[in-house]
């Protein structure tokens, strides 16, 4: 069992997420119905994720510290609608465990 995350590994969890996010968004969104059935959630979390993977494929270096700066960095500027603002909260969150 893996007990310690590189900067390697840190980087495929963030990719894997935003694509697992990616593919099953329509399923997310079909869930969103409270307090208004707007069916964007999983769509503006996917969008946020989206700026962050862009924001980690840039990043210079390869250190989980690094990668948890610009994952965290990426989610909060890519931030769309509420759902998307929680989950940069989330990323931030974890970045500041892991990082």
């Amino acid at each position: 069992m893996q007990k310690i995350i590189n900067g390697a590994m840190l980087k495929s969890m963030i990719l894997t997420a935003a694509k697992l996010l990616e593919v099953n968004r329509v399923n997310i969104d079909a869930l969103n119905v409270f307090p208004v059935p707007d069916g964007d959630t999983g769509t503006n979390m996917f969008l946020t994720l989206k700026s962050a993977v862009t924001e980690v494929n840039n990043c210079i270096g390869n250190e989980s510290s690094d990668l948890c700066e610009a994952f965290a960095k990426g989610a909060l500027r890519g931030a769309r609608g509420n759902s998307g603002v929680i989950t940069s909260q989330i990323v931030k969150g974890l970045c500041s465990v892991l990082g």
